[in-house]
């Protein structure tokens, strides 16, 4: 696929099919990824890959997050009940959660460094999983600013930022693209 192709052509997914992405593949995406920049070749992202019955502990944690936030709060426990078990099923149905994170440094330009290169990494993926016809939804969850969940999950909140959670699969639906702002809006050209 050529990369002006994928670039524009990739979109977020939300809908995906039961069909797991075969191990090697994910594999082989996120190698591919890793040739993302990284300063002081650091390599700074980590992975955990939620699927199949390891799914289940993840989505209780997430659960166990939005009522810590006080999601549910607002509706009567018969419409919490209802409102939980549509979020299980919903991220049930997603067949891998791909969770990236990094270790923390306190050394605030290092750090930046490090998401940064985290975020190109993920755009890589998000790439290289479309060429291969899987679909990727990039998300930043209010959980994953609760230590507790990162505690649940068994990564240290402070060792660790958990930068984003990747659903991944093959695609039920794609939907259309939306516009982009002409660069033109957006750039400036400074010159003396």
């Amino acid at each position: 696929m050529d990369l002006v192709h994928a670039i524009t052509n990739r979109r977020s997914i939300h809908e995906f099919t039961e069909d797991e992405v075969p191990k090697d593949v994910l594999r082989e995406i996120f190698s591919k990824a890793a040739w993302a920049p990284t300063h002081r070749m650091k390599e700074p992202w980590l992975l955990n890959i939620y699927q199949g019955e390891g799914i289940e502990p993840y989505v209780s944690a997430v659960l166990s997050s939005y009522e810590r936030q006080g999601f549910f709060d607002n509706y009567n426990e018969e419409k919490q009940e209802r409102m939980k078990e549509g979020i299980r099923q919903f991220l049930k149905n997603i067949p891998h959660h791909a969770l990236v994170y990094m270790e923390r440094d306190s050394d605030l330009i290092k750090y930046e460094e490090d998401y940064a290169s985290v975020c190109a990494f993920i755009q890589n993926a998000q790439l290289l999983s479309w060429e291969r016809g899987i679909g990727v939804l990039w998300t930043t969850s209010p959980y994953l600013h609760d230590p507790q969940f990162a505690e649940d999950i068994g990564i240290g909140p402070d060792t660790y930022k958990l930068v984003a959670v990747l659903q991944m699969g093959y695609p039920n639906r794609v939907p259309k693209a939306k516009p982009r702002t002409p660069i033109e809006e957006k750039m400036t050209f400074i010159q003396s």
